[in-house]
Formats: C-alpha cells, structure tokens, sequence
C-alpha cells in the first residue's frame, strides 16, 4: 500500500503519508477511509507527507485530481511536506482547488508542519 494513515487530536487530523508510485488500487482504497473519517470525524486538518513519493501512473493522477476536487470542504488545513521542488509545486497547484489553507513545509520541517495545523 502506498498510503499510510495516522489519526492524531481524536481523529481531527488525519497525517497521510504516501511513497512510491500511486496507483489506482491505492486510491480505491485511501479515498473510502478517507471518506470514513470525515463522516466520522467532520472536517479534518491534514498533513499530506510526500516524502518518498516518485509520482502516480495517469488513472492515479485522475483519480487525485477527483479526490481534491470532491473534498474541497472537508478540509480545513492542509499542510504538504516533501523534499523534492514538485513537492513543493503540489502545494500551490492544489490551492485553487480548496477552501483549505494551505502551507508547504520541507520534511525537514515536519515537527513545524504539525504545530501549524494545531493552530486554530
């Protein structure tokens, strides 16, 4: 599995963290968990960890690009942390597509990542 989920604040925040090559099976999983979550939860802060990700093959990167625009309220902070410049890029390219604030931390910065979606 490519995605790794961790509940932290009862739930409230959601660390997703994915490596290797996305796939579609990774989505046909992640997205129904993520989904549990919010109706479990409501709206989560998240932190998407992209270190150790290479990229998704094309029905992956669709099945992402639905992913961002269906959530588009269930989010209300959105932290990404990574290591590569498209790392960083991601972060600005999804902000268009969400009513979440959104901030890019580098991985070496993943403690800082966690205190900005702590605050409220």
């Amino acid at each position: 599995m490519s995605f790794q989920l961790t509940e932290e604040d009862q739930g409230r925040t959601l660390i997703v963290h994915a490596t290797g090559k996305l796939v579609e099976a990774d989505y046909a999983w992640f997205v129904p968990e993520f989904d549990r979550r919010v109706r479990q939860h409501g709206k989560l802060r998240v932190l998407f960890d992209l270190t150790g990700l290479h990229g998704w093959d094309a029905s992956a990167a669709w099945d992402d690009l639905k992913f961002g625009l269906g959530h588009e309220d269930d989010i209300t902070r959105l932290a990404i942390v990574g290591e590569k410049k498209w790392h960083h890029a991601m972060a600005i390219v999804c902000k268009p597509f969400t009513k979440a604030a959104v901030h890019y931390f580098d991985h070496t910065d993943s403690a800082r990542a966690r205190a900005w979606l702590a605050e409220t």
